[in-house]
C-alpha cells in the first residue's frame, strides 16, 4: 500500500468530492437526506478531527465558491461535523449505536451552529416549502432563531441521523486494505 500521509490526502479529496457530489444531487432532487455532510464522517472516523475539519471546511468552500459565495460561511458547520465525530469515534468505536446516537447529537449541535449563518445570510428562511412553518411560527410569537431552529433541527434530525448511518454501512463494507488498515 502506499504511504500513509498519501493514502489519507488521496481519501480526503475522495471525501470532498463526495460531499460535493451528494450535496448537489441531493438537494437538486430534493432528497431530505442530504448527505452533504457524508465525505467529512467517514474521514474523521478514519483519520481523526483534523481530516475531518479539512474535509467539511473544503466541501463547503468548494460548494460555495461553484454556487453562492454566501454559502461559504455554512463551512463552520460541516467543520463541527468534523470535530465533534473525530473525537466520539477515537473515545468509542463507530458501531450502529454510535452512529446513531452521534446523528442525534448532530441534529442539534448542527442547527445550533447554522441557524445563526443562515439568520444573518438570508434572513432565517432557506427558500423551501419548509419557510411556511418558520413564518408561521414567529407569525405565532416565536422569535426567528427559534422558528428557524425547530425547522433546522427537525430536517438535521433525518439528514445527520441517516449520514451517520451510511457512513457506518460504508465503512463495515469497504475492505480493511481501502481504510487503510492494511498497514497502518
Amino acid at each position: 500500500m502506499m504511504n500513509r500521509k498519501t493514502y489519507v490526502t488521496a481519501f480526503c479529496g475522495v471525501a470532498v468530492a463526495m460531499s460535493i457530489v451528494l450535496g448537489i444531487v441531493t438537494s437538486a432532487l430534493k432528497i431530505p437526506l442530504y448527505l452533504d455532510t457524508l465525505g467529512t464522517v467517514l474521514a474523521a472516523v478514519l483519520f481523526g478531527p483534523a481530516a475531518g475539519v479539512i474535509v467539511g471546511a473544503l466541501s463547503n468552500i468548494i460548494t460555495g465558491l461553484i454556487y453562492s459565495v454566501r454559502d461559504i460561511p455554512f463551512c463552520l458547520v460541516n467543520m463541527a461535523v468534523g470535530l465533534v465525530t473525530g473525537p466520539v469515534c477515537r473515545r468509542f468505536q463507530f458501531n450502529l449505536l454510535t452512529a446513531l446516537l452521534l446523528g442525534l447529537a448532530l441534529s442539534f449541535i448542527c442547527p445550533a451552529i447554522g441557524t445563526p449563518i443562515g439568520i444573518f445570510v438570508y434572513g432565517g428562511l432557506n427558500g423551501s416549502f419548509s419557510d411556511v412553518l418558520v413564518m408561521a411560527l414567529v407569525k405565532g410569537g416565536q422569535s426567528i432563531f427559534q422558528a428557524s431552529f425547530l425547522r433546522n433541527v427537525a430536517s438535521n434530525f433525518v439528514d445527520k441521523i441517516g449520514t451517520c448511518i451510511v457512513a457506518y454501512a460504508l465503512l463495515k463494507a469497504m475492505p480493511a486494505r481501502f481504510l487503510g488498515k492494511e498497514n497502518a
